[in-house]
């Protein structure tokens, strides 16, 4: 049995991490069956989640996971992909982890409303006397982490323009299609299905989920792979947002940082 270990349930979604509802994702266009299980940073094989254990062999890093089940499983996510649609997709898919992702993760853990209504939640396991400390701490290292990334050195707006115009390349590959590239779900869509849903979690008031939230065929995109696989999560906004939060005797600081 396979077993992905994950962070848990958080801010209106199945996982405080886009990277895990990827993999998961992954496992579920596969077909393959599978488990989770909370998982602990301080045991991942690279410090962070997703990780996967496949009887014993353990793989670390979304994207690496998916490239284990090709190899292992002999299945191809894209196929039928012309070699420029393949492009495509990889493109859409680093646009979403390497540039949008800082981008929320910026408003969330240094905008202090959003703080306050998330990731704050995940410091109750410290001790009242410690805790303003340990969130100071903490969210030093985030912004450290932004800064040395990039997108950390720019203004609030400066970093909201890039990422709405982010949204909207992506919105503009999407079209009317019903998947990002066709008829049927590819790879990437596991990916963009993770970071739409997720930029759009009911907890943030974000200006990048405003956008997200204008594009129709985005929205009907949202929608139709919810339906396709999470058929079991309901209420309004892109999922229900009674989830429980994440376990907080982790590293809080790699759900940040996890991939």
């Amino acid at each position: 049995m396979i077993t992905l270990y994950t962070f848990g349930p958080a801010f209106g979604l199945p996982d405080a991490s886009p990277f895990v509802i990827k993999a998961e994702l992954l496992l579920k266009l596969a077909g393959l069956p599978y488990q989770t299980r909370r998982g602990n940073v301080r045991r991942a094989p690279k410090g962070k989640l997703p990780y996967l254990d496949d009887m014993g062999r353990l793989i670390a890093d979304s994207t690496l996971i998916r490239w284990h089940i090709e190899k292992t499983y002999h299945i191809d996510f894209d196929e039928g992909l012309t070699p420029a649609q393949r492009g495509t997709a990889w493109a859409v898919e680093k646009l979403l982890e390497d540039n949008l992702y800082w981008a929320v993760a910026r408003v969330r853990w240094l905008h202090g409303d959003n703080f306050e209504r998330g990731p704050a939640q995940f410091f109750g396991f410290v001790p009242a006397p410690l805790r303003g400390m340990v969130k100071t701490l903490v969210r030093r290292k985030v912004r450290q982490m932004l800064w040395s990334q990039g997108l950390g050195r720019h203004t609030d707006e400066d970093m909201a323009a890039i990422a709405i115009q982010g949204v909207r390349s992506i919105t503009a590959i999407l079209g009317d299609k019903p998947y990002l590239m066709g008829d049927r779900p590819c790879g990437a869509d596991a990916t963009l299905f993770a970071f739409a849903a997720s930029l759009q979690s009911p907890v943030f008031e974000t200006p990048i989920r405003a956008e997200a939230e204008s594009h129709a065929n985005l929205q009907a995109y949202l929608a139709r792979m919810k339906a396709r696989f999470y058929p079991d999560f309901a209420g309004s906004g892109v999922f229900a947002a009674d989830f429980g939060a994440v376990d907080g005797t982790r590293d809080v600081r790699e759900a940040v940082a996890s991939r």
